[in-house]
């Protein structure tokens, strides 16, 4: 393939500047796929500084499960209308909405747990840790490690994606904040089951 064809291909799948990707495919002596792991990197990180920016544009997606027995909407901000239209933020609300009625998740991060719920549950796992044994720095570990798991099963954010399990749902939206250049959050969703 020629060069030029590489860093459009390079610039379609991450949405960085053409020279961005010389640099990655110079940086990598011409390799396609560490150049775009690299491009991938450094575009979560600059998505990752704009996290702090309002979101004041955004979207509405919802889905039936076929059946009608599952349903999910979601509310998926973002800062201009221009990437509220692209197609694809729409696939990521999509996406989310796939997610929230597959996986049923209660939170959308550990940040809306109510304080009072999430020390009852600190206080489960602890005894439940302290009944088999554990105690000091293995009893916290433990219990690191528990909360995570919890955090995974009820924070939609922490949840690993349906559609790739070494990926979470944070690191999703994190991919699509990067590739669209601004800041994506989700503000609130629902599900409903009969």
């Amino acid at each position: 393939m020629a060069e030029i064809e590489v860093l459009k291909q390079l610039r379609h799948l991450t949405q960085a500047s053409m020279i961005d990707c010389r640099d990655a495919l110079n940086e990598t002596g011409g390799d396609f796929d560490k150049a775009l792991a690299i491009l991938k990197r450094k575009g979560v990180a600059r998505a990752n500084k704009k996290t702090e920016r309002e979101t004041d544009s955004g979207i509405v997606d919802a889905y039936i499960h076929a059946g009608g027995k599952v349903g999910a909407m979601v509310e998926l901000r973002c800062e201009t209308d221009f990437v509220a239209r692209n197609q694809e933020c729409r696939n990521l609300a999509h996406e989310l909405c796939l997610q929230i009625a597959s996986m049923s998740p209660v939170w959308v991060s550990p940040e809306e747990i109510p304080e009072e719920l999430l020390n009852e549950e600190k206080n489960r796992m602890r005894e439940e840790l302290t009944g088999l044994g554990k105690s000091g720095d293995i009893l916290e570990k433990a219990l690191e490690g528990k909360l995570a798991s919890y955090f995974a099963q009820v924070c939609l954010l922490n949840q690993p994606y349906i559609k790739n399990q070494d990926e979470t749902v944070e690191s999703l939206i994190a991919s699509a904040a990067a590739k669209l250049g601004e800041n994506i959050k989700v503000q609130r969703f629902a599900r409903f089951d009969v």
